[in-house]
């Protein structure tokens, strides 16, 4: 049922963009700098591109720009997860070195078996 209807959201997601698309096809410029600046500077490169392209454009830009500033917001997460995974297993491999050098009694030996 689930994949039914994320099949039929990208079916109709791909029909509005299409739809989008072919209502905004007139040429739009985009200039790197206004025409004040780009005189003062001595360049300033400008390009023809249909319109859609620029929104879509647009919105893949942002989207790429939210994925890496949350990449980056979470590094710390990250960092303290890898820590903590290191220590736990530190902590593993010590408490194993342990039992395995601590003489044992039967009834601890029976004890630990259940824990296991």
């Amino acid at each position: 049922m689930m994949r039914w209807i994320r099949i039929v959201f990208i079916v109709l997601l791909a029909i509005l963009l299409l739809a989008v698309a072919i209502a905004n096809r007139q040429l739009v410029t985009l200039r790197l700098l206004p025409d004040t600046a780009s005189s003062f500077f001595g360049f300033g490169g400008s390009i023809q591109l249909p319109l859609f392209l620029v929104i879509l454009g647009a919105a893949a830009l942002g989207l790429l720009i939210g994925f890496v500033w949350e990449y980056v917001r979470e590094h710390r997460i990250r960092a303290d997860a890898q820590r903590t995974e290191r220590e736990a297993q530190r902590l593993r491999e010590e408490l194993a070195t342990t039992r395995k050098e601590q003489p044992r009694d039967d009834v601890l030996a029976l004890l630990d078996q259940k824990a296991v």
